[in-house]
């Protein structure tokens, strides 16, 4: 038991990435009703950013991290002003294919600016680890999970106890409604995509040491975010967050204990999903929309 306990706690760490992800998904799509293809290249071109300060301009990691999360939510905001606004009445589907564009535009420019090669990048915290009931975690894992975790709950605080929480539940809820109540629903949309560009950022800075900087560092990340929110509902905020620690702790549980794990267990997973989705279309917080005619 301790040893699946041991597995359960470290996965919460990858829980709080795929959750930070999932939440800057939810946030663009919530507000400006469409899926964000893009939000994945936007936290690895922006973890270039601090990986680039960190080893070229011996900036220190805290420093570099602060200024990769301002860069981030610049890119948010230049992305909603110059292209999502000018994409209102396009159809659905079409808003889609643009954020196709702009991870494509966003592919071909990173290694123009960053060069061809892999960065790596170091834990926040290089050292160090506790005990929990005999199992080993370290120091740099606890701070992700709780860090994770901090900014989730803050940000559910503000959605729901602050004015501008309120603006964008009421964005999101009806954008018609909400202009002819005088909300600035483009001032929503662009702080929603300024926001996820951040929570992009700070999953892929979580998510470098695991691995190095690369072009597609971010791949697994964003598809564990889409299968959040598509299995916590994408009616709902904390829905996807959820769904994000479920879909973590029950992957790392078969990659460690199913046979041949390491390849099978992601795509048992997959098909566990898709399962639940034939039962319940609408995920596990979704709801039925009815519209009265």
């Amino acid at each position: 038991m301790n040893d699946v306990f041991g597995v359960i706690l470290r996965s919460f760490e990858y829980g709080s990435i795929y959750a930070l992800a999932a939440l800057g998904v939810i946030l663009v799509y919530r507000t400006s009703f469409m899926v964000n293809f893009a939000q994945g290249v936007i936290g690895m071109f922006n973890t270039y950013v601090v990986a680039t300060l960190l080893t070229k301009a011996n900036l220190n990691l805290p420093i570099s991290i602060l200024i990769g999360i301002g860069t981030s939510i610049l890119m948010g905001i230049l992305i909603d002003i110059v292209v999502i606004r000018h994409a209102k009445h396009v159809t659905g589907a079409g808003k889609e294919i643009i954020t196709l564009g702009l991870m494509a535009i966003i592919l071909g420019i990173t290694p123009m600016i960053f060069g061809v090669y892999d960065i790596p990048l170091p834990k926040l915290i290089q050292k160090g680890a506790v005990n929990i009931l005999g199992n080993q975690i370290s120091y740099n894992s606890i701070f992700n999970i709780v860090f994770g975790i901090v900014i989730m709950v803050t940000l559910f605080n503000i959605l729901h106890k602050t004015k501008a929480g309120l603006a964008i539940r009421t964005t999101a809820s009806n954008e018609t409604t909400a202009r002819l109540m005088g909300v600035h629903t483009k001032k929503v949309t662009m702080l929603a995509w300024a926001v996820g560009g951040a929570l992009s950022c700070l999953a892929g800075v979580m998510a470098a040491p695991f691995s190095t900087v690369s072009l597609h560092f971010m791949n697994d990340i964003l598809i564990f975010a889409f299968l959040a929110c598509i299995l916590g509902g994408f009616q709902t905020f904390y829905g996807p967050v959820v769904a994000a620690y479920i879909i973590a702790v029950i992957t790392n549980l078969f990659q460690v204990y199913f046979p041949e794990g390491t390849i099978w267990g992601k795509p048992i997973v997959y098909i566990l999903i898709l399962i639940f989705l034939i039962i319940k279309p609408t995920g596990l917080f979704g709801r039925k929309m009815v519209k009265k005619v």
